[in-house]
């Protein structure tokens, strides 16, 4: 079973996380979670969810039971996540916040979703981050152009009208269809352009 890494962090956002853990879980995947902890409060601020992370059960947050979610606490630095010797897919970063997109950049790993993100770089594994940031500063800016030099998928939650959306639902999906789209996961969440 092919293993995949997602983390939560602390930027606007959060549905596309829980949509993305939807759809994963659907699948035939070993999904490692890990959320940070203004991650957290933002998944209590948008999604009116208040999850314990000390004791999170992915059900919380996705509204189903599920076998194929692994979760880790942010800061437990030996998760096997923690390991380039762990073999994954790769990361998705869903939301993004600019404080970890920046601490990524220096190379800092002063937690799982850092350490994590670290050993995909290192590992030349797939990394996308999904920044929800407007506007962007040129620190924004520089970081994430240094990144994407290394490889790394800088995935803006910016949605696309070229599918007609008519609902927030489908303008999330359109973001989801992305991110899956760099793993190569397979999907019809939007219409595609002909």
């Amino acid at each position: 079973m092919k293993k995949i890494i997602v983390a939560i962090t602390g930027a606007s956002g959060v549905i596309y996380a829980k949509r993305l853990l939807e759809i994963l879980s659907q699948r035939d995947f070993e999904i490692h979670l890990t959320i940070s902890e203004a991650g957290a409060v933002i998944i209590q601020n948008e999604l009116d969810i208040e999850i314990n992370l000390t004791n999170f059960q992915p059900e919380s947050l996705i509204g189903v039971s599920t076998n194929n979610i692994t979760y880790h606490h942010f800061s437990d630095i030996i998760a096997p996540i923690s390991s380039g010797s762990y073999k994954t897919e790769g990361m998705a970063i869903v939301p993004c916040s600019m404080n970890t997109l920046g601490a990524i950049t220096a190379g800092i790993s002063n937690n799982l979703i850092q350490r994590a993100a670290d050993v995909c770089i290192k590992e030349r594994r797939n990394l996308v981050l999904v920044p929800r940031e407007t506007p962007l500063s040129s620190i924004h800016l520089e970081n994430m152009l240094k990144l994407s030099k290394l490889g790394v998928c800088i995935l803006p939650a910016m949605p696309g009208f070229y599918h007609k959306p008519h609902t927030i639902n489908e303008q999330v999906d359109f973001i989801v269809c992305k991110i899956l789209d760099q793993f190569g996961i397979e999907n019809d969440l939007i219409r595609r352009w002909e």
